[in-house]
């Protein structure tokens, strides 16, 4: 096993596809499969499944490909201190639900941070799928939230993954929706009130269900309902279909912010947004930073 041969896994990984890998390394498509099958050879598993429509990692491809990227990290390190003489680069990757304010954390915290040299990573993606980047150290941490829906099913999957879950701030529902809404007068809204308008979720993939759902309320039924993978995909909805989310109401002004409102729900539930690591890890000094920058935008929201 060879450095170069774990650096065409990670690249085939985040490119999902031997093809893309290929033009992207400069190297022949056989030469790429021929260095992938070496590997799987030399663990006795197989790290990705090839199928008619591409490849999937498979799960210990996973944890696989989350210890190869520590290896070539510390390589880098390694090349930057004593060969290149370069000043370190640092590596940081936060896996988040589809909020502004972890974006804007995220912004805040490259800013203060201002070194030369590093490499970031923000991942927006689904709630499942952050807590698999978390185990498998693709990112050293995960933004998500809890409520009285979810939280059994949430601790029982953290527990059956060896995470932790560490609150940051709870706050009253809120019902995200355009600034010129027809409903965006109003100072507080329940469920009712939204009945004729298209409810806008986050596709959920294999775990589409309330426990995994970014929204609260999502099993409830309703006439009209949009599924989208993005966030700029939600905003142009709630912009041009007057469609609505049920969210933590924090819509910093910049990034988007200024074009979308929260309005309390008025229901009893509530939402405890937090940070999800392995159990035993202590976050590193980028880390701790980018929760403190997230701590300052709790107040962006109605807090209990």
């Amino acid at each position: 096993m060879t450095l170069q041969n774990l650096r065409y896994i990670i690249s085939i990984a985040e490119t999902g596809s031997i093809t893309e890998a290929s033009k992207r390394l400069f190297i022949s498509q056989p030469s790429l499969s021929n260095a992938v099958k070496e590997v799987e050879k030399e663990i006795h598993f197989p790290i990705f499944i090839r199928t008619s429509r591409g490849i999937t990692v498979t799960a210990k491809g996973l944890e696989f490909i989350g210890c190869a990227r520590q290896v070539i990290q510390q390589m880098n390190v390694l090349q930057d201190t004593y060969i290149t003489m370069r000043p370190q680069k640092t590596y940081f990757s936060v896996s988040t639900q589809h909020y502004v304010f972890a974006t804007n954390a995220f912004v805040d915290m490259i800013r203060k941070y201002g070194q030369e040299r590093y490499e970031f990573c923000l991942n927006e993606t689904q709630t499942y799928q952050i807590l698999e980047n978390v185990k498998n150290h693709i990112s050293e941490l995960g933004i998500i939230y809890l409520s009285n829906t979810n939280e059994i099913v949430i601790r029982r999957t953290l527990e059956d993954m060896r995470l932790e879950f560490h609150p940051l701030f709870t706050v009253k529902p809120h019902v995200a929706l355009y600034v010129k809404h027809p409903l965006a007068c109003h100072t507080s809204l329940k469920l009712i009130d939204l009945i004729e308008y298209p409810r806008l979720k986050f596709i959920q993939g294999n775990y589409e269900s309330s426990f995994f759902s970014e929204e609260l309320y999502s099993s409830l039924p309703v006439d009209k309902e949009i599924r989208v993978s993005d966030r700029a995909a939600m905003i142009n909805m709630m912009i041009g279909l007057n469609g609505y989310s049920i969210s933590t109401g924090i819509f910093p002004k910049y990034m988007q912010g200024d074009a979308i409102k929260g309005i309390p729900l008025h229901e009893k539930e509530r939402m405890t947004v937090g940070y999800v690591i392995n159990t035993g890890q202590t976050l590193s000094d980028l880390g701790m930073m980018y929760i403190k920058a997230l701590e300052q935008y709790q107040n962006g929201g109605k807090l209990l």
